[in-house]
């Protein structure tokens, strides 16, 4: 009999890449989300329509389905786990919270970063959030025995994602040869997962009952400087000498409006894993997908699809007068 298992929202980028594995192992999966979906949904995997974030009309849609594994892809703040417990409590024998690597402290006090890193966010709310929710799913496990398991993703991405900041608008000014802002000095350590690879060590996890009550950090180990991101980006768009230009990340804040806070609290620090952990529970697992052949993925897509090849004016004219600076 093949594992049941409940995703809560899982329509978009990464929920979208564990649907598919998830299918294609077997999986029984029931997909509840608010609205029409945009990613497609595999083919058997049972799509319903429900508000994930509305106990009671949650509870209405499920009735007293039991599952092996409830997924939530959709928290982001405490009030979006109201009731869960309670209702999922009796009726599932994992809940799995997707959380963030974000919430580990900046600058991370000690290298590599482990599931025991500590967890501290006071500026950066999306990340502050998180560590809320977790702290209260495990004070859940600690008093009641709620069967928890935290999965942290760190930066992930598919072909439809440019993984910098700057999106499509970079790789544009990298063809037409004009300058690219690349924070700090560019040396700063990173690390990249494509989507697919997240799902081939998630799903693994889903029922693995060695892995209640831990909080796992699904990422890949690869090391990456901003830098090298650029030039697997420049490379896979036929670029092979991209004009690239080092400001510090508080420079960039003061010119583009939003980029101060992630690149204060995130993007500027170096971000080492150790996967001790994830090896252990998912034995065997490696990367398949490098960055080079995932750039390559990225500019393919870009190029066939013109609807997703947007460029921010605004965004060009910032980085003209940081270049000038």
């Amino acid at each position: 009999m093949s594992a049941r298992v409940l995703f809560l929202g899982g329509n978009g980028m990464i929920g979208s890449a564990a649907a598919r594995e998830a299918a294609e192992r077997g999986i029984d999966l029931t997909i509840v989300t608010r609205s029409a979906p945009r990613r497609p949904v595999p083919e058997g995997v049972r799509l319903l329509t429900g508000d994930v974030r509305d106990p009671a009309a949650l509870a209405a849609l499920l009735g007293d389905e039991r599952w092996d594994a409830v997924v939530n892809w959709v928290a982001f703040t405490p009030k979006d786990l109201d009731g869960h417990v309670d209702y999922f409590g009796e009726r599932t024998g994992q809940y799995v919270f997707i959380s963030t690597c974000s919430v580990f402290a900046r600058p991370v006090p000690l290298l590599p970063i482990t599931e025991s890193t500590p967890r501290r966010q006071p500026v950066f709310g999306y990340a502050r959030d998180k560590i809320a929710c977790e702290l209260l799913l495990e004070e859940a496990y600690r008093e009641q025995g709620f069967p928890l398991t935290i999965v942290r993703p760190f930066h992930t991405y598919d072909e439809t994602t440019v993984p910098v900041l700057a999106g499509w608008t970079a790789i544009e000014r990298m063809r037409a040869g004009e300058p690219v802002v690349v924070h700090g000095d560019g040396t700063s350590l990173w690390t990249l997962m494509h989507s697919s690879d997240f799902a081939r060590a998630f799903v693994p996890l889903l029922g693995e009952g060695h892995a209640i009550g831990e909080g796992v950090n699904v990422v890949s180990g690869d090391i990456l400087t901003w830098d090298q991101i650029h030039l697997e980006l420049a490379r896979a768009a036929g670029v092979r000498s991209p004009l690239l230009v080092h400001r510090s990340s508080q420079t960039i804040g003061e010119e583009i409006p939003g980029w101060d806070e992630v690149l204060e609290h995130d993007f500027r620090h170096t971000m080492l894993f150790d996967t001790t952990k994830l090896q252990r529970l998912v034995p065997g697992f490696a990367p398949q997908v490098s960055f080079a052949e995932g750039a390559r993925r990225v500019v393919r897509h870009h190029d066939e699809h013109a609807d997703a090849r947007g460029v921010s004016a605004e965004l060009a004219a910032a980085f003209d007068r940081l270049a000038a600076r």
